[in-house]
């Protein structure tokens, strides 16, 4: 027995020293490079993480190479941000002074210590995730207000105004985008805040109801870049909601709401539809109409149906008009793993490598329990942060942001980088002359892969499952 140990024993030496069959590779050299990564990942372990490991200079190897170039440009961005629902603003606005301006100056703000967040969209009226519905022209059942005489954005001034005004104080240059999920139920059929259309002897009147919206946020010293016409046209179901097919949305822009922005001096940007990318066709049907085309500067988008690739679809069809992603929820309690990887793949990739010019995720803010929302509103819509009192947690869609919103100020341009389905990515040049390269690895497993960049070529190692932000 002894003399079999000895033999097994010289033989694992003899192989073990059997160079020939046990290629030694040894992992790039750890040295000084000029690029920050800054890194998330599925296990929570590192949130949006600056690393000092894992990244390497550039040397010969077989790893995947992203080639990022400069000379190819494509759209340039307006922003990357959230819905702050009316419900998002009365939680904050419901903290002690010190942590709503913390949390304000944290989401808001340009710091270290801040997610840079450029681009809000707000809900003309209530939204579903607003204790109660409500538009600016509500009326006694009968009533009707053609002059809008009784217009008020009273409503919005205990909470969303005032919150609005602290972060325009943070950042003077966000963009807001302004989206109604109804209009007033005495201009619709159906007299009822659910469903129903706009009554056409109302088109103007609603015209002039979102001339008086914006010149109303004005005078609180809020602009509203743009707004769409109508949230989910084609959803019957919320609370609230208006159908509006695209022949009328088509009507509505180019022979009322257009002519009376043209004439009332309004130089806020119409955007259409604001629904899924299953019904391209219904942004490209309107703006094959060259009057309504006049008025119109895109095309807004959320993917709950559809494929991201259909931005594309509606951009080719008319390259000189804009597309923008304005909404994508995630669903509540959250599944961190998952909802990282298929947000940052399809949204932060996807959305501007299909020319999209923002991308928004859906509500700001909610409480433990999903509130607050409508009767018939979202039961589940999981908040970029959890408000509990002055407490708060950040959920999936606040690092889906931030891994884009803190280093892509608005004014970048996206340029040239090759895809991979192992590593989607998405590639900037900012107005300071960064550079700025978004890459998951959209694996199970650890994945070494190269940038290749004009600047500082580099190796880099990122784990299974996550994202990584690089900045040069």
């Amino acid at each position: 027995m002894k003399l079999i140990l000895i033999l097994l024993t010289f033989l694992g030496v003899a192989q073990g020293c059997d160079d020939t069959d046990n290629t030694y590779y040894p992992p790039p050299e750890q040295s000084e490079v000029g690029v920050n990564y800054y890194l998330t990942t599925p296990d929570q372990s590192n949130l949006l993480a600056l690393q000092t490991n894992n990244i390497f200079p550039l040397t010969d190897n077989n790893n995947f190479t992203i080639s990022v170039s400069e000379s190819t440009t494509y759209q340039e961005m307006d922003g990357f941000g959230y819905t702050l629902t009316g419900g998002s603003a009365a939680l904050i606005n419901s903290m002690s002074t010190s942590a709503k301006e913390n949390l304000l100056q944290e989401l808001f703000g340009t710091g270290e210590n801040s997610i840079g967040v450029n681009y809000l969209r707000i809900s003309i009226g209530s939204s579903d995730l607003d204790a109660t519905t409500f538009s600016y022209n509500d009326l006694p059942a009968g009533q009707t207000d053609e002059d809008l005489t009784s217009f008020s954005l009273q409503p919005d001034m205990a909470n969303l105004i005032p919150i609005l005004k602290d972060i325009t104080a943070i950042n003077p240059n966000i963009k807001i985008l302004g989206s109604p999920w109804s209009a007033p139920t005495w201009m619709k059929t159906n007299g009822s805040t659910i469903g129903g259309e706009l009554l056409p002897q109302y088109y103007d009147t609603y015209a002039n109801y979102f001339v008086k919206y914006i010149e109303g946020m004005a005078a609180e010293d809020i602009t509203i870049d743009a707004i769409t016409i109508q949230n989910e046209p084609e959803n019957p179901h919320n609370n609230p909601s208006m159908v509006m097919t695209a022949e009328q949305q088509k009507t509505f822009i180019r022979d009322h709401l257009g002519p009376t922005f043209q004439a009332e001096n309004i130089t806020t940007k119409i955007i259409l539809f604001d629904h899924n990318l299953d019904h391209p066709e219904y942004p490209i049907s309107i703006l094959n109409d060259a009057a309504a085309k006049s008025y119109i500067d895109g095309s807004a988008f959320h993917l709950y149906a559809g494929q991201i690739d259909n931005m594309s679809l509606v951009h080719n069809a008319h390259p000189d008009k804009n597309v923008y992603f304005t909404e994508q929820w995630v669903q509540a309690p959250g599944d961190f793993y998952s909802d990282i990887r298929w947000h940052i793949r399809e949204l932060i990739v996807g959305a501007p490598r299909n020319w999209s010019k923002t991308v928004l995720e859906w509500n700001l803010a909610a409480d433990p329990n999903s509130n607050p929302h409508t009767d018939g509103g979202c039961t589940e819509c999981l908040g970029a942060i959890t408000i509990d009192g002055n407490t708060v947690e950040r959920n999936p869609a606040y690092y889906i942001i931030a891994h884009a919103s803190k280093f892509v100020p608005a004014g970048s341009v996206r340029i040239e980088s090759n895809y991979s389905t192992e590593f989607p990515n998405v590639a900037y040049k900012t107005p300071e002359d960064n550079i700025v390269v978004i890459v998951l690895n959209n694996s199970d497993t650890q994945k070494t892969f190269n940038l290749n960049t004009p600047q500082e070529p580099i190796t880099a190692i990122l784990p299974a499952g996550s994202v990584g932000t690089f900045v040069w």
